[in-house]
């Protein structure tokens, strides 16, 4: 068997332009243009990277842009300021902090004084409630992506057994709960789970975001099953330069899956384009429109 490659960028592609029709059609109707604002602190390249890519996606959709790109030495006063200010002004209606922040920086003090109605990241406990409670909220939007390229090759995710293996704030534990949304019957597995490989072997569906290369191997897959790879590493080569590789072994487990997402070109594609599903969406409920058909 070899597995079906999931196509991350082309479902995301897609998924801008339905973003980019109702972009148009509630700036028609209502007048209403959603703005995202993008909050870096500090000049890490790989955030620099993201956020550049968030701005230019988010233009491309007919959204309005907002970049605050601040000194790695801010202090933590000043940034909550900023936060307060974003939160009061009605042409921005999802504010997102690029993460991770400096050390020095309290991160659930910064997440917590974001409006719930523009966390657009999904992470504030109010939305993380709600999630978990089974109503509407705002969902991060790496686990939003991941049941989107899941349901790429399923219609229907009811009744199929999924394992997610991590149980992090920012993807595990947010997967686990849109899973259960869509009726799945999930295990949540983690560095203290038993017989790690066995429990995988029983999924229909198998989330991997642990953060370590190439840990799931071909003989944890059930034949057949499909694998969302949510990681991202980086590995050095012989040339001197590195590679991205994913969570899961891709040649061996694409012999043995039936749908396997690659690393590049998987779930990392998704998570801008859910991102301006968000903002799309937090746009219309905080206008007090009926939610938009994306």
């Amino acid at each position: 068997m070899t597995a079906r490659i999931i196509d991350g960028k082309t479902i995301a592609a897609e998924l801008r332009a339905q973003v980019a029709g109702e972009v148009a059609r509630v700036r028609r109707d209502h007048g209403l243009t959603p703005g995202l604002a993008v909050v870096l602190v500090g000049n890490d390249p790989a955030s620099e990277v993201y956020v550049r890519s968030k701005h230019t996606q988010t233009q491309a959709a007919g959204m309005a842009s907002f970049e605050h790109k601040l000194p790695a030495e801010v202090s933590q006063e000043h940034l909550l300021a900023l936060i307060a200010k974003l939160n009061r002004d009605p042409t921005v209606h999802g504010i997102l902090v690029q993460l991770p922040l400096p050390k020095r920086l309290d991160t659930e003090t910064i997440i917590n004084a974001i409006d719930p109605a523009k966390d657009v990241d999904g992470l504030h406990p109010h939305n993380a409630g709600r999630l978990a409670g089974g109503f509407a909220a705002l969902a991060p939007c790496t686990p939003l992506g991941c049941i989107i390229l899941s349901k790429s090759v399923h219609t229907s995710l009811a009744g199929m057994n999924a394992i997610v293996i991590g149980r992090s704030n920012l993807v595990g534990r947010p997967l686990l709960q849109l899973l259960l949304n869509e009726n799945a019957t999930v295990t949540i597995a983690h560095s203290r789970s038993r017989d790690l490989a066995k429990l995988c072997a029983q999924a229909d569906l198998v989330y991997a975001a642990v953060g370590k290369p190439e840990m799931v191997r071909a003989d944890w897959i059930k034949p057949g099953a499909t694998v969302i790879d949510v990681g991202i590493n980086r590995l050095p080569t012989a040339a001197g330069k590195t590679k991205l590789v994913g969570d899961v072994a891709f040649a061996e487990v694409s012999q043995v899956a039936g749908a396997i997402t690659p690393v590049p070109g998987g779930v990392g594609q998704m998570t801008v384009a859910c991102l301006l599903v968000n903002t799309l969406r937090a746009a219309c409920a905080i206008a007090g429109l009926p939610k938009p058909a994306v």
